[in-house]
């Protein structure tokens, strides 16, 4: 079991008494999505289906999460650097090798009104992340007629719309032989590091040979960035939100720039309720619209246009 975590970069990390209970006590980490440790509680374990409670034993009791393990964590994240890494720090986040993002919670330093940082962290949670098959090859005739068409994606947090994305990006990236689909220049913004997960400015996943990532900045900031900067043939970017982003995205299709983008959203009228949205459903910006689900914890992708379904395929 010992050699088995080892082999996730994460777990080296993690200060000595967590990996030996992690060690000890946790049989199976295949379905592991997150390991949430917090001053003076356990360490929770969570999976898809079930949170799990571990804790070593000690003479005094039960063996809890301390501060001296939280600033080892936090050494350990940063490089022992915490002011390198203060801009990650103050958005609640850090990136890790393997793509793994480990979300902070603690004291928020405020001034004028804004999160400078966050002090005595005290709260870790580690997502870990894995490489998931996509079967994305049906995909091709409904995105992809002589260019890659304007493509939203819409789905309920933990649906797996990033993932998708990142798919989308690769394929776009990669292009096919069998299809005749040439590769394009691929940019990706990447403003939280969840599409990429880059590492000193390196993507963490494989997303081809065409790929340009910009990290860490705001996407409406970054979209026209990239469009001046890199020349892109396709832009990526995740979790459309903010009026600057969609004017900056509806900006890049008038460029000629093919987009893929993604909205959380439960149902397509839920999506076009939302002001930011709804001007970008009015004007059509979008040729191709995928609504993800997961009946029975599988991967369904519906397909539509402005005024039909086209399919419904899973992936």
């Amino acid at each position: 079991m010992e050699q088995a975590l080892n082999q996730v970069s994460w777990f080296d990390l993690l200060p000595p008494p967590i990996q030996t209970v992690l060690s000890e006590q946790l049989m199976d980490t295949s379905g592991l999505e997150e390991i949430r440790l917090r001053v003076g509680q356990p360490i929770e374990c969570v999976s898809h289906e079930s949170s799990r409670l571990l804790g070593g034993r000690e003479p005094k009791g039960l063996y809890l999460f301390n501060r001296t393990d939280a600033n080892h964590l936090l050494n350990q994240l940063s490089r022992y650097s915490v002011y390198a890494y203060e801009e990650e720090i103050r958005q609640g986040f850090l990136t890790i090798a393997g793509g793994h993002r480990v979300g902070l919670s603690g004291k928020a330093r405020i001034v004028d009104g804004q999160v400078q940082t966050l002090q005595d962290i005290s709260s870790f949670n580690i997502r870990i992340a894995k490489h998931v098959e996509l079967d994305t090859s049906k995909l091709y005739p409904y995105l992809y007629n002589q260019r890659w068409m304007q493509t939203v994606i819409v789905g309920s947090p933990g649906s797996g719309k990033t993932t998708l994305l990142r798919e989308l990006a690769r394929m776009a990236s990669t292009g096919s032989n069998s299809l005749n689909i040439s590769p394009k220049r691929t940019v990706i913004v990447d403003e939280r590091s969840e599409l990429a997960a880059s590492i000193d400015g390196v993507p963490s996943f494989d997303l081809g040979r065409r790929i340009d990532v910009l990290d860490r900045c705001p996407k409406a900031e970054g979209m026209m960035m990239m469009i001046r900067s890199m020349n892109p043939d396709v832009l990526v970017v995740d979790e459309i939100g903010r009026a600057e982003d969609a004017e900056a995205l509806n900006e890049a299709t008038m460029a000629g720039v093919s987009v893929f983008c993604s909205v959380h959203g439960s149902s397509f009228s839920d999506v076009k309720k939302r002001p930011v949205m709804r001007s970008l459903f009015n004007d059509k910006v979008f040729d191709r619209i995928l609504f993800l689900s997961t009946p029975r914890n599988r991967r369904q992708v519906s397909i539509y246009d402005h005024s039909q379904q086209l399919g419904v395929i899973s992936i």
